[in-house]
């Protein structure tokens, strides 16, 4: 798209450039292509971009990628993209900050463009990047100078905050410069263009994502001030942990590296291993199940590994936790799992051991793997088959608002989804669940229809709901 046809689709609509939304329209064909291809899209992809515009990129992306969503602010903007493309893809006239990220998880992998206007260049990485999430890809043409935060090195004018709350889960990299010129109306400022792609799990080690933010937001809340006293009401033995760190009692947060700032929020958590770690020193082989008959009687005990080896029957709880929106908690299975790793589960789920019984051992997995306690109400038992791993289930369900605590050996990640979402989530990709879930939702589904409840497809909630809700739970609940 040309610089005479945005000025030729504006004067058709009756409209400038609004300098309130920071609006400028790149008119630089080839540098569109360029920056579309550094999405490196595929057939499986879903696209989202974000402040089309006039659709300078989405004529280059559309028919690279297997769907497309628009989130376009300007109501004039939104209409006109609607028009010329709303039978090929969807337009959403919609703030980007006020998204439901949750929306994109039944879509599967999911890249992100957009051309961000510096004054929410730092809320749409914020949003965009957080966790949990389905996106794999995002680039971004911001002003040059967000972009340099974004890829700065430690000690360096441009390291801050920023770079390293995206830095955490976000591998950035600083791909091209955009003259003012390549826009209409041109910026005093020069662009940059970045991608960002996710760290892959272990690159770095984990630590609690609510605490750093907290910690690294505290530590450059005052930049020119030593980093003790910034952090001086968290607690920490200074001395200890800086040598720890190998760096001077002295130090500035600017010169702590994202590894050192990961270190320092495992110190102040008290985290000793990595999962991989906790994981190895756990006797998983030593832990006895009961063995069961086909009417759940107990016939002898086994050891865990022979349980699962020899496929005989042992008994389970799965556990459902639904927050004050009707939200349900989903975690997802740690990598290190030998049973559907990476998988998305119940909220709670575990064996019971030998000796144990049902409604004890449900209070306990809540216990161990969320770090909370609740009423439970049982609402049916599931018979051992294939699809539950042999394992007769009885499922509880339960109301918590969070926070929850959980063990990174077990739990990578976890947050509450609106049934809706679960719904078109589960018809569009079951693979990304474990099967146990999925046959304790469709139980639960049936507990739910047999009290005369709604389909869970017609469910509220969601980012609606907690944008009215000014004291609502973030969608993790960590």
């Amino acid at each position: 798209m040309n610089r005479q046809t945005i000025q030729q689709i504006l004067a058709g609509l009756g409209t400038r450039p609004t300098r309130s939304l920071g609006q400028n329209f790149l008119h630089d064909e080839a540098a569109a292509r360029e920056i579309v291809g550094m999405l490196e899209l595929t057939p499986e992809d879903h696209l989202v971009e974000i402040g089309p515009g006039l659709g300078a990129l989405t004529e280059h992306a559309a028919g690279a990628c297997r769907s497309m969503t628009l989130i376009e602010k300007d109501g004039r903007l939104a209409a006109w993209l609607a028009r010329e493309w709303g039978d090929r893809l969807r337009v959403l006239h919609q703030d980007a900050l006020e998204y439901d990220l949750r929306e994109l998880f039944p879509h599967g992998p999911t890249k992100i463009l957009g051309n961000l206007p510096y004054y929410i260049s730092s809320q749409v990485l914020l949003h965009f990047g957080s966790e949990p999430t389905p996106i794999t890809r995002m680039v971004f043409t911001l002003q040059k100078e967000m972009a340099e935060r974004l890829s700065a090195k430690p000690s360096t004018k441009a390291y801050g905050a920023l770079t390293l709350l995206v830095g955490r889960r976000w591998k950035v990299e600083y791909r091209r410069t955009l003259p003012g010129s390549a826009f209409l109306p041109a910026p005093n400022v020069e662009s940059g263009v970045v991608v960002l792609i996710p760290r892959e799990p272990g690159e770095l080690p984990e630590c609690g994502a609510r605490l750093f933010t907290r910690l690294v937001k505290d530590g450059f809340s005052q930049r020119r001030k030593m980093l003790r006293k910034m952090l001086a009401h968290h607690g920490l033995d200074w001395p200890a942990l800086c040598a720890r760190l190998g760096v001077p009692e002295t130090v500035r947060g600017e010169a702590l590296s994202l590894e050192q700032w990961i270190e320092l929020t495992r110190i102040a958590e008290g985290a000793a291993d990595t999962p991989e770690e906790q994981r190895q020193g756990q006797d998983v082989h030593g832990e006895v199940f009961d063995v069961v008959d086909e009417r759940d009687q107990v016939t002898g005990q086994q050891s865990r590994h022979e349980v699962h080896r020899r496929g005989l029957r042992h008994r389970a709880v799965h556990l459902f936790l639904f927050n004050k929106r009707g939200d349900l908690f989903l975690q997802k299975r740690s990598r290190w799992k030998d049973v559907h790793p990476g998988r998305w589960d119940s909220s709670a789920a575990g064996h019971l051991n030998a000796g144990d019984d049902y409604d004890a051992a449900a209070h306990r997995e809540l216990g161990e793997e969320l770090g909370v306690s609740a009423p439970l109400e049982a609402f049916g038992t599931i018979a051992a088959c294939e699809e539950t791993g042999q394992e007769f289930v009885r499922c509880y369900q339960g109301r918590h608002d969070g926070p929850f605590v959980w063990p990174r050996s077990e739990i990578e990640t976890g947050a509450f989804f609106p049934l809706a979402v679960i719904e078109r989530w589960i018809a569009a990709r079951p693979e990304d669940f474990a099967e146990g879930f999925l046959v304790c939702y469709r139980l639960w589904k049936e507990h739910r229809a047999a009290d005369g409840v709604n389909d869970p497809a017609d469910a509220g909630g969601g980012a609606a709901a907690a944008a009215a809700d000014p004291e609502a739970d973030d969608m993790t609940g960590e």
